[in-house]
């Protein structure tokens, strides 16, 4: 996948880690910001601990998928087509792929395995990086107080912050998104943030520019012992590839039946 691909896809999720306010903002958007950055950082950390279900809406449907951590790494495994559980043949096939896939990892040298986590790993580490550039990109302002849903929520908007240099290409479209985030009073947690674009910025430069009308959307619930993982992820992508060919990409992903997975094997 193209590293502007990848971004915009962090980009929702990577709202969810503000930066510290200006100094003229009032103390208490601080504590706030300061308390919610634990949060997700907990919530970033736990996640792999995890195995879920997840349904893609697709053009004419829905496909969904069962999210297994596998010996280090996640295995992706389908379970259901337009909400009715596969056909016998079917969930016998998808079980021999899984079967094969565990007895293949079961089967890599120390080296090999080492490898395919590292990439996990790697991933999961630029993800984080890039949630560390809000802390440079972003100004937020407390809007106020009010009930969202069954929760009573902070509500802050996020504006670019005037000046801001990202260090590394798959932090450049931060420079033209605004967003707002609802955050859980009580808990610190986000119930959702929205993100949009609001002005052009280039990708890699001359590779791609990130056109406005794209925007995201996270909603988070809590699992369980205070750890919040997503709910709901949509994403409406524009943008142009080498400035004359137009691009355009969706998703809309919901997630569920979050569930502690197996203790993973020893490192061999």
């Amino acid at each position: 996948m193209q590293s502007w691909r990848i971004t915009l896809l962090l980009l929702c999720a990577g709202l969810l880690l503000p930066a510290a306010p200006a100094a003229a903002q009032p103390s208490d958007v601080q504590t706030i910001i300061e308390r919610s950055v634990a949060a997700n950082e907990r919530d970033w950390k736990a996640a792999p601990l995890y195995n879920f279900a997840e349904q893609d809406a697709l053009r004419g449907g829905t496909r969904t998928y069962e999210e297994i951590m596998l010996d280090g790494s996640p295995y992706e495994r389908l379970i259901a087509v337009n909400g009715a559980p596969l056909p016998e043949a079917q969930q016998a096939e998808e079980l021999s792929k899984f079967e094969a896939a565990a007895a293949a990892r079961r089967a890599e040298s120390p080296q090999e395995r080492a490898e395919r986590i590292a990439r996990y790993g790697r991933s999961r580490k630029r993800d984080h990086l890039l949630l560390g550039q809000l802390t440079a990109a972003f100004n937020f302002t407390l809007v106020g107080e009010r009930k969202f849903g069954d929760f009573q929520v902070y509500e802050l908007k996020a504006t670019p912050r005037p000046g801001y240099q990202p260090p590394e290409m798959d932090a450049q479209v931060l420079r033209g998104m605004e967003g707002t985030l609802w955050i859980d009073t009580r808990t610190f947690q986000w119930v959702k943030v929205t993100a949009r674009v609001i002005h052009p910025v280039s990708i890699g430069g001359f590779l791609a520019r990130v056109e406005p009308g794209t925007q995201f959307e996270l909603e988070k619930m809590p699992v369980q012992d205070g750890v919040w993982l997503p709910r709901h992820f949509s994403m409406r992508a524009r943008a142009k590839i080498l400035f004359l060919f137009s691009h355009r990409a969706g998703k809309d992903e919901t997630y569920f039946d979050y569930r502690l997975a197996a203790p993973q094997l020893a490192e061999r």
